[in-house]
């Protein structure tokens, strides 16, 4: 998505923020920081970690970074809200959890050894 596709659906973004957020994240900085959060995962490019999505943002990724590794916030009730949300608009009839494997982003990506994954049918 890019940000001018995002344009016409952030008033959206912001409400679900909200509703899955607000009883978890009480200070409004943090609200503010989860809903940026969420807005960079939606837009465009491939990769999808703190330094690249800050500049897609235009903020410091110090930001991002902090929210998500030192602020003192518990991901349990938001995985919750996030369920419940998802089984009144969807009403499945069974839910399936799967493994997502992602392939190394070149033969030399630092710290990383060879592995398998299953949903690639390789080692990678």
């Amino acid at each position: 998505m890019t940000p001018d596709e995002m344009a016409p659906v952030r008033p959206r973004l912001e409400k679900f923020a909200d509703q899955m957020l607000r009883r978890v994240l009480r200070r409004r900085d943090q609200l503010a920081t989860g809903e940026l959060y969420l807005r960079g995962l939606m837009l465009d490019g491939r990769r999808k970690s703190m330094d690249p999505m800050a500049e897609r943002l235009g903020v410091d990724t110090q930001r991002l970074q902090q929210f998500m590794a030192d602020s003192t916030w518990d991901y349990e009730p938001v995985r919750e809200n996030l369920t419940h949300w998802a089984l009144e608009r969807i009403g499945p009839q069974a839910v399936v959890i799967d493994d997502v494997g992602f392939p190394k982003d070149g033969p030399n990506s630092p710290g990383v050894a060879r592995m398998y994954s299953g949903t690639l049918g390789a080692c990678s």
